[in-house]
């Protein structure tokens, strides 16, 4: 697993890097955590241990001359002494990872030992206690040690000089030290409800803001990192503590905090270029007229989530958004409350609810007419395109009927009977190499013309054509596709709007639910402008045409993608994902053009095929 570096800016800024003695140590993100109370953790030490937690805090009080690891004495139980919860184990990781706190040596570690009482007798006890470590605990002698930082009832500052110096202190903001003084502290810290009453959700007032840079900023004038204490636990919490620029992150689940830091670069996002957005003219949007032609974009795994994290990114503006009648559609399927994009899919293609994994099919297992071969009736063409495996299941449902999704050979050999004229996407593999040996043959037959890519689909001008991208064709957006999906709907609208009855065009950007089974933010939202640049494409023709409606939704939502942090201004966005699987959100259903308004309200899924059906009239194209 590769772990990416994350440095505080406002630590960068005050030219510090967690010194630990004389040596700068850049840190993990997550080796900023503090264990707040350790010794409540179910494992006391070792879940933070195991989390990388830079800094672990034991609260201590003199027994019988035993050190014991408690929050009050109520709690004192025999097994519960500093010796044996931290020292010795400590210890014994020191020593089995080469005389270093962890074994990423890039990783250091303090042990904060709040005295709760009477600090005259337990600091002798500590003293006495820590000299059978040697070097392990004395970072005056030993850069690598884990270093001791005394907090709670600690010495008066004046008094710092009397005791060893391997131990530090945890200073205060309100303190004035001398230079001496100063070299004893480790870091500073205070209550952060004691200047604010900022609670961690969204952000603090601007006064309070001010207030806590300034708290901050003046630690890092000292050269010293800075920690709030009594914090909330949560995503948002830690982005505005760090934002803020406070060095040591508070947690009472150093578990949670690891994970975020670990995936920290999949959770946040910035794009610095936003792309140009198309104004509408709307003459033909929502008037009462009859549709010819409809343009029927998927974002597959598009809530509303994903389209305001691209409406961020891109700087406060998308083409989506500039359409202006809207509905929702519910995605369960026949069998569960969440769907797959075979059900779901189905459900816009057969216009029923289906099983999910069924790829058009009923739930009595047979097959459905899809829309493609039903419009295909009344001599309108139709054109599916992918910006991933063409045997997928959103484009599979409108060719091909199989029980499982996963069928992609036996989904290919479906085309065989389609009556679509158009297909684009990857797997060349699922034809190919098609346990039907003779498949290629019977398609040629069909009248379908093989382009492997997509400078020989833009040569043609005529006929069926089955174009087979390699996969390398489909990568990411972020990886380098390109812009195959809006160049693929461009000429697919160019070959198809020469047929007199009309077409019909699915066109799937497939890979924003790729980025929400990843949890991968960055992914959703490069995917997200793709389609909506695609959007773009189909909003134009539809102006040029005044007889084309654009419709434009998706199957579900996948990854259950919550937005906190954002800035319109950078195109900057942070998430976090509650799922790695599809939900039950409703999802949005835009729609322009003529009869655009059809497509407002709340509705099942299954509504669209029929909605489609109805603006196309087909009664008057016999």
């Amino acid at each position: 697993m590769v772990i990416k570096h994350f440095i505080c800016p406002a630590v960068l800024a005050a030219g510090l890097f967690f010194s630990t003695g004389a040596i700068a140590q850049t840190r993990l993100g997550y080796n900023r955590g503090h264990s707040h109370n350790d010794y409540h953790q179910n494992i006391p030490l070792l879940t933070a241990y195991y989390a990388g937690m830079g800094s672990i805090e034991a609260d201590v009080f003199l027994k019988n001359g035993q050190l014991y690891v408690a929050h009050d004495t109520t709690e004192i139980s025999p097994e519960a002494t500093l010796k044996k919860l931290y020292l010795d184990p400590l210890a014994r990781f020191y020593m089995k990872n080469g005389n270093s706190a962890y074994q990423d040596t890039s990783l250091g570690l303090q042990l904060v030992v709040d005295i709760k009482k009477d600090h005259q007798q337990v600091l002798p006890q500590l003293i006495k206690e820590l000299q059978a470590y040697q070097d392990i605990f004395n970072s005056s002698k030993n850069p690598k040690a884990i270093k001791i930082v005394l907090s709670g009832d600690v010495p008066s500052p004046a008094d710092f000089k009397n005791y060893p110096d391997y131990l530090s202190f945890d200073g205060r903001p309100n303190i004035a030290y001398s230079e001496d003084q100063l070299k004893r502290i480790a870091m500073i810290s205070d209550e952060l409800k004691a200047y604010t009453s900022w609670n961690g959700k969204g952000v603090p007032t601007k006064t309070d803001e001010a207030k806590l840079r300034k708290l901050i900023e003046s630690a890092h004038q000292k050269h010293k990192p800075f920690r709030f204490w009594a914090t909330q636990d949560s995503p948002n919490t830690w982005i505005v503590l760090e934002k803020l620029g406070a060095d040591w992150i508070n947690t009472d689940h150093p578990e949670r905090l690891h994970e975020f830091y670990l995936h920290k670069d999949k959770l946040m996002y910035t794009n610095p270029r936003p792309h140009q957005v198309y104004t509408p003219d709307y003459k033909s949007d929502g008037v009462n007229k009859s549709v010819k032609n409809i343009i029927f974009l998927i974002g597959d795994g598009m809530g509303l989530a994903q389209i305001h994290a691209g409406l961020i990114a891109n700087h406060g503006d998308l083409n989506i958004a500039r359409i202006r009648n809207i509905g929702f559609s519910q995605t369960g399927a026949a069998n569960s409350g969440n769907t797959d994009s075979a059900a779901g899919g189905s459900a816009f293609a057969i216009g029923e609810k289906t099983n999910n994994r069924y790829i058009g099919m009923g739930t009595d297992d047979r097959k459905r007419t899809n829309l493609v071969d039903t419009l295909a009736q009344y001599g309108i063409k139709s054109g599916i395109i992918s910006a991933g495996d063409i045997t997928d299941a959103t484009p599979a449902v409108f060719y091909a009927h199989q029980l499982d999704r996963g069928m992609n050979q036996e989904i290919a050999h479906d085309l065989v009977d389609s009556k679509v004229d158009i297909l684009v996407g990857s797997n060349q593999n699922a034809f190919m190499k098609n346990k039907d040996t003779s498949l290629m043959e019977k398609l040629t037959s069909k009248g379908f013309k093989l382009s492997k890519g997509l400078a020989d689909f833009s040569k043609e001008r005529s006929g069926k054509q089955l174009v087979l991208l390699a996969d390398k064709g489909t990568r990411p957006v972020k990886d380098g596709r390109g812009a195959m999906l809006r160049q693929s709907l461009e000429h697919t609208i160019k070959m198809l709007s020469t047929n007199k009855k009309g077409f019909f065009i699915m066109t799937e950007g497939a890979q924003i639910d790729y980025g929400g089974h990843a949890n991968d933010l960055p992914y959703v939202v490069t995917e997200m402008l793709d389609f909506d640049q695609t959007i773009e494409a189909a909003l134009r023709f539809a102006d040029q045409d005044a007889e084309t409606l654009v419709i434009i939704t998706a199957d579900h939502e996948t990854g259950g993608l919550t937005l906190l942090d954002a800035s319109v201004e950078n195109g900057s966005i942070s998430g976090e994902f509650s799922t790695n699987d599809h939900t039950n959100i409703m999802v949005p259903v835009f729609a322009y053009g003529p009869q655009a308004d059809e497509f407002k309200g709340i509705y099942q899924n299954k509504e669209i095929f029929h909605k489609i059906l109805k603006v196309l009239e087909l009664n008057k194209k016999k």
